[in-house]
Order: structure tokens, then sequence, then C-alpha cells
């Protein structure tokens, strides 16, 4: 009995036509961001495990839930990459890209395969893609305006409709720790009535908490203190500066004083872009997501170097795809297909197809030894718009037959002049 193998749980086969989807977004992607002045990075998909403990942190979801992490045979502890950033940075301070021969700052992306172990669902996987930029050098806040609005600009390109962006500050360093102080106080009276989960990041990172998906941890939640109250003159500065920025792209925002981020190095500005009425749930969604991050750097092992950026995930943003653009992309045309009608001419009609595609045409030809009829139909099914015809009486005369697919028209043409095609598909 043959063994019947199948895929991973979590993970997808990305199969023709759906694929002409991935290469639409990530082409926008690439596009959107070259006019930023972002230039491609790309990192390994392991790394050690401390890589991404250091900068997650300890109390995250990431490391202590959902990583892919092992021993290799070099007893090495190694984790699969959850998300895109941790490698980015030390890709960063590893190959010193904060030297002075860099410009700064310095403007990366990055699209990859990125791994979780949860359950999984719709537009969420174990082997998931993200797309993500980061930026090093810069403190201003223009860096996360600008940051924003590209995350902005690739959305719209590719068509996504409903975009809600939220914003919030988890201030500087002097903010947090008073802010996280406040938290403590605040919801200590509750420890026995909170998570497991909870209990644990109280004293260890408070803010996560307020990120806690139990209804109960909700409940004090709700009535916590805000961090806006609790921002030194330049973390409000900042924050300030950043909104009136937005204001004067006409880039419209809301202000969510509870949002935090699942990743503990953010600081400042952090934001999420969100569409309602999505076919990945009730309510509005998370599509990106980002944010400040000035001390990763240093965490990492590198110098005090700011850092901002967002990811997003390939997955959800395709179901998000309009019907259009969908059908477009799943609707595959030809260029030429080439017809060639017995034994004889096999050779005549394998350059002539190989003279189309030097010529930049998508050009198809039978392989099976059909019947004309049968090459036809298959003209038919790959949607070609023209079709070049040779039989034994054209290739001893020097010429083909051109039937344009749309009106039915046929033309003679010299096989000399085969390049005058040219003029057909301007």
């Amino acid at each position: 009995m043959k063994m019947k193998y199948q895929k991973p749980k979590g993970t997808a086969d990305i199969l023709p036509p759906y694929s002409n989807e991935w290469q639409f977004v990530e082409k926008n992607a690439r596009e959107t961001f070259a006019l930023y002045n972002y230039d491609e990075i790309r990192t390994p998909i392991f790394e050690s495990f401390e890589v991404f403990s250091r900068s997650a942190g300890d109390t995250s979801d990431i490391v202590t839930k959902e990583m892919y992490d092992f021993d290799d045979k070099g007893g090495r502890h190694i984790a699969l990459r959850p998300e895109g950033t941790a490698g980015v940075v030390r890709a960063f301070v590893e190959n010193k890209l904060y030297g002075p021969e860099h410009q700064k700052p310095v403007k990366v992306y990055y699209m990859g395969p990125m791994f979780r172990y949860e359950r999984p669902q719709s537009g969420r996987l174990r082997e998931f893609h993200q797309i993500g930029v980061e930026a090093f050098g810069s403190v201003s806040p223009k860096m996360d305006v600008e940051t924003i609005a590209m995350a902005m600009d690739f959305l719209k390109k590719v068509k996504v409709t409903g975009l809600k962006l939220v914003i919030n500050t988890l201030g500087d360093k002097e903010s947090r720790d008073n802010y996280r102080q406040a938290l403590i106080d605040y919801l200590e009276p509750h420890y026995d009535e909170l998570s497991d989960d909870s209990k644990e990041r109280l004293h260890k990172n408070p803010l996560r908490v307020l990120d806690s998906k139990d209804k109960n941890d909700q409940k004090f939640v709700a009535d916590a203190p805000e961090i806006l109250d609790y921002l030194t003159d330049n973390a409000r500065e900042h924050f300030e500066s950043v909104k009136n920025q937005l204001e004067a792209l006409g880039i419209e925002y809301i202000v969510d004083s509870t949002m935090v981020r699942g990743l503990d190095y953010y600081n400042h500005t952090i934001f999420e872009i969100m569409v309602a009425n999505s076919p990945l749930g009730k309510g509005e969604v998370t599509i990106c997501a980002g944010g400040r991050y000035n001390g990763l750097v240093e965490e990492l092992g590198g110098p005090e170097v700011p850092g901002v950026g967002f990811g997003l995930g390939v997955e959800r943003l395709l179901l998000l795809l309009n019907e259009e653009t969908q059908d477009m992309l799943q609707t595959k045309q030809l260029d030429f297909y080439v017809v060639g009608i017995g034994d004889a001419v096999q050779n005549e009609t394998l350059k002539i197809v190989h003279e189309l595609r030097q010529m930049g045409f998508a050009t198809e030809q039978d392989y099976l030894d059909r019947k004309p009829k049968a090459q036809f139909k298959s003209a038919d099914k790959l949607n070609a718009k023209f079709v070049v015809t040779v039989g034994e009486s054209e290739m001893n005369d020097h010429v083909f037959k051109l039937k344009n697919m749309m009106t039915g028209d046929e033309q003679t043409i010299a096989l000399k002049e085969i390049r005058t095609l040219k003029d057909l598909l301007k």
C-alpha cells in the first residue's frame, strides 16, 4: 500500500493561479517601498533562540507558547523565526550597518515565511508570510509618520478598502516606568481574580495584561489607568508631532490609549491599520501593525540606535483583495499559441515559438502530438490573444497564418516579417 503524504497541519500549498495573487502583492510592495527609498534585506529563516527571546521578551506569547525551537546537531538552541524584526536587527548589528559609511536612516524591507505554533484558522497559519519594513537611525516623528503613510499607500495600491488607522504612544522609558508602577498599583488588589498568564506578567511586564484576551481580565483593564496621563513632556511632544503631521498629510486616525504591542521592544508611537467587515471575522480586523522600538538594537548587542517599522500578514491581506482584482489575477492570458499541423513542421513551430519568446511574448505550443482541433481548444482555454498556424504548405511557402482570437480575423504573414508582430500588442 502506497504511503499518502500530506502537508503539515497549519501550512498551505500555494498553487497556480492563486500564486499570481501573491506575486501581485509582492510586486506592489516592492514598488511602493522603492518610492520611499527602501532596499530589500533577506535574513535566515532560523536564528539563535536568544535573538527572539531577548527581543520579544520572556513574557510574550511568542516566546512562552508559540516558538518553534529545537537543539540542532551541534547542540545549538535554534528557533524558526516567528516574526521579522528581530532577525533584521541582528543583521543590522552584526554587519555594522550603523557605521558612518552607511547613509542614515538605513531603510530596509523584507518578505518571507514566519513560524508560530498556534491554532490554525482563516488567515492565520503555523507557517505564514510577512511583509515588513524597518528604518534605523532617526528619532524624528517624521519617520513614524512616513512609515504609517507608506503602509497606507501600499494597502490602497492593492485596493484594500475600509481602512482605519489607530495610533497610541507607549512613551519613553520614564513614561513607561511611571505607568508601569501605576498599573501594578491598580491591578495588585485584583491579583487573585486575574488569569494565570496575567498573574505571571503583572510584575514582569504589566502592559501585557492590557492585551489579555481573557474576558475576566478585560473587565479590570477597562478601568485601568491610561498611559497618556503618564507621559513626560518629551514623550507628549513626540506624540503631538506625530498627530499633527498625520493631519498635515490628510491621514485620518483614531487614538486608542489601551492599545499595546504583543512584543516588548516597542516605545513611543505604535499603530494598527484595521479593516471593517472583512472575511476574517466580525467587526474590525487588524491587517498591519507596527511602531517605534528605540531600545532593540542595543538589546541585541549594538549601539543605541532608534528604529521604527511595521509588519503585515500576506495570507490575511490576500483574503481582503476585492473580487475584481482576484478575477483579474486568476485569469491567465497568453499572447500567442502556435499550432503545428503534421510531423514535418515540428522544427518550424519550435523556431517560431522560440522567436516569439525572444521578442518578449508569452507563447505556448502543443507537447502531446494532438490534432489541430485539440490544439485550438488549448489556445481557447489559455485565453490566447492570437493563434499562429503552420502546416506543410505554409512551411514550404515560408509563411504562417495569424488569427486574432478576439475578432476572428485571419491573415497570412511572411515568416521573415515575424518581427512585425511586435506592433500587434503595443
